[in-house]
């Protein structure tokens, strides 16, 4: 026989919310039967990283800089066609001998901004935002903040980069929706040995 259900202050309350949490882990165990831990388990677990290679407060960096560097106008822009991500897919691959000039390289940036400019790159004016890539370029950056990578050695890395994912091939990341060969009036890039274009 069941045990009556406790009277008001006979043991410990139970909130509302909790009894909804044992309420959706009862429903699961019956939809799933014996594989209701694992279920129970993957509600649990951490939501998946963005990027591969990144974490979000530097990827959130390189794709304003990338965005300077190839700015939406009348057709889109580097943060369109996906520079980030060509860039944090190529630094696990073929590129990744360059993981620690972006990881040192991002974090002597975003010093140089703060001591520099007085703000994070993200909130200054687009003009200044310009200036402070500039002076990177230019090795005119802090020079106690810059080692290995130097400022403008790091500037002509992602500047390079940044180029190959708007002209690249779609396929390695970037150039979203062919955007560059559509600016050149290209329908596709062409193959050796393939005709991928459409014919008049």
């Amino acid at each position: 026989m069941n045990d009556p259900l406790p009277a008001p202050g006979d043991g410990p309350a139970i909130s509302r919310r909790a009894a909804l949490k044992l309420g959706l882990v009862g429903v699961l165990g019956a939809a799933v039967g014996a594989g209701s831990t694992a279920v129970i388990a993957r509600l649990g677990r951490a939501a998946r990283p963005r990027y591969r290679f990144f974490t979000d407060a530097e990827a959130n960096l390189l794709i304003d800089i990338c965005e300077q560097i190839i700015p939406r106008d009348d057709v889109p822009g580097a943060t369109d066609t996906g520079a980030i991500n060509y860039i944090d897919r190529q630094l696990c691959g073929r590129l990744s001998r360059h993981q620690e000039t972006y990881r040192r390289g991002l974090e002597s940036f975003r010093q140089t901004c703060l001591q520099a400019r007085g703000a994070p790159f993200g909130e200054l004016a687009p003009a200044a935002k310009i200036e402070a890539l500039r002076s990177l370029e230019l090795g005119e950056a802090p020079r106690a903040l810059w080692g290995d990578p130097s400022a403008p050695e790091f500037f002509n890395l992602v500047l390079s980069h940044t180029m190959q994912s708007f002209y690249g091939s779609p396929r390695h990341g970037g150039n979203r929706d062919y955007a560059s060969y559509r600016m050149l009036g290209l329908d596709y890039p062409q193959v050796v040995g393939q005709n991928r274009y459409k014919k008049a």
